[in-house]
């Protein structure tokens, strides 16, 4: 039995599309996973915006300020909320309700230098803004010159 040219060719092709189809299949899978995994863990930014604080901004949104807990242990802050959403859709001839709860959080090394009975919190528009205040003997001075 020999195989023709045209043969070997068409082969290849059906292969190639099963296989670009089984990537795009993994890929989809794989955007899936890491949205699941992005829901529970918050964006943050971290920054030292001068020479004696830090801040750190955290997006929660959907998430009631009651529901969160900030907390020092050891050398790290943590922060830790709940998220509650349900969305709910009422038709004549159907009704369709998608509730998600889970757990969020985050956690952070704090910095050597950071007071920690500085630090405050505050919570506007789904964004929790932390500023961590410098001991007062790590602050920058300036030094006179005699």
């Amino acid at each position: 039995m020999s195989v023709t040219k045209d043969k070997i060719i068409e082969n290849g092709k059906e292969l190639v599309n099963a296989v670009e189809e089984k990537v795009e299949k993994g890929l989809e899978v794989t955007k899936e996973a890491l949205g699941n995994v992005a829901r529970h863990l918050p964006l943050a930014n971290f920054a030292k915006h001068s020479t004696d604080t830090y801040d750190i901004e955290i997006d929660l949104p959907g998430v009631n300020k009651d529901e969160i807990e900030l907390k020092i242990e050891d050398d790290y802050l943590t922060v830790n909320a709940v998220r509650r959403t349900k969305e709910e859709v009422k038709e004549d001839d159907y009704y369709l309700c998608e509730s998600s709860y889970g757990l969020i959080s985050r956690s952070f090394v704090l910095p050597k230098d950071v007071d920690r009975e500085k630090i405050s919190a505050n919570y506007e528009d789904g964004r929790l803004y932390i500023s961590l205040e410098k001991e007062e003997a790590r602050k920058a001075r300036n030094i006179s010159i005699k």
